[in-house]
């Protein structure tokens, strides 16, 4: 049986992320393997996968913050605010000349810090049951709401001006669930010629970056990461001795209140091995996810 970890996976464009967790599967030979976000067809870059019983440290990965980099054609709108949809409209090239960089920059501010973001209305959002690009497909009317999201970095790297577009490079680095789809066409709208989004790479969940992740045809065993590096690099670490770590498995609380500097941590024995996730409890601490015996071997 493959040995339980988190793996790091550089997605291509043009398939699925449930591909690529189909092809992790049959390379590891097991159907216990969990996501901690997916990404659209067209995109690529990094997903996080969990593998056996470290499935159970997707929970503390999924609300990660997130990093990409991103490509916005300013000009053309689409009806999925990506470059799989289909053209909705087209700015007059004269429009798109006075549009000039500082009303760009202007445009990026404003979709920059804590902002009220609608999600794309092709999107994985469930609304009375069903997704939203469900309903969107089958031609009914689909009113998203507006979330709060926080954008901490929006920056154009590269602009290029053609004949009736704007082409951006950009990087962003934002909280999880924030569309960067949206982010192009309310930039678009903004600046009143319309964008979408042409490119999108995820390059970081949390402390896991993609230049660390293997490709679709290099997936191994040797590629998983241990839980016990993994849930430390995410949360911290709480070092306990075997009696604690006997106790913690027990659901006892034990005494260490005071060396969380965060909310959880990983509980690690003296081995080395990953006893589970644990939480203050005023001056003492308490299990809130144990790992399986054989997941933290």
């Amino acid at each position: 049986m493959v040995r339980p970890g988190i793996l790091l996976v550089d997605k291509p464009g043009g398939i699925t992320s449930h591909d690529v967790v189909s092809r992790a599967r049959r390379a590891l030979g097991t159907r216990k393997i969990g996501h901690a976000g997916t990404l659209d067809p067209m995109a690529t870059g990094l997903l996080v996968l969990g593998v056996e019983g470290a499935t159970r440290l997707l929970t503390y990965i999924v609300g990660a913050d997130k990093t990409y980099e991103a490509t916005i054609l300013l000009g053309v709108a689409t009806d999925s605010d990506d470059a799989d949809g289909v053209e909705t409209a087209r700015a007059d090239a004269a429009d798109v000349v006075a549009v000039t960089d500082e009303a760009i920059a202007a445009g990026i501010a404003a979709l920059t810090g804590a902002i009220e973001q609608v999600p794309s209305t092709v999107s994985a959002i469930k609304v009375a049951g069903r997704r939203a690009y469900d309903l969107a497909r089958a031609g009914e009317e689909v009113e998203l709401k507006a979330r709060s999201v926080t954008v901490s970095l929006f920056e154009v790297r590269e602009m290029r001006r053609g004949e009736g577009t704007i082409e951006l490079d950009v990087v962003v680095d934002c909280t999880s669930g924030t569309y960067i789809r949206a982010l192009a066409r309310d930039l678009g709208r903004a600046v009143g010629i319309g964008g979408h989004l042409t490119a999108l790479r995820r390059t970081r969940i949390g402390a896991f970056d993609v230049s660390a992740a293997a490709s679709v045809d290099d997936i191994a065993e040797d590629a998983l990461v241990e839980p016990a590096t993994a849930a430390a690099v995410v949360m911290g670490v709480l070092a306990v001795g075997a009696d604690d770590a006997r106790d913690l498995r027990h659901g006892k609380r034990i005494d260490g209140g005071g060396r969380l500097t965060g909310a959880v941590a990983a509980a690690i024995d003296p081995d080395g091995l990953l006893i589970g996730v644990v939480e203050k409890r005023g001056t003492q601490v308490k299990s809130v996810m144990n790992m399986p015996v054989e997941a933290a071997r």
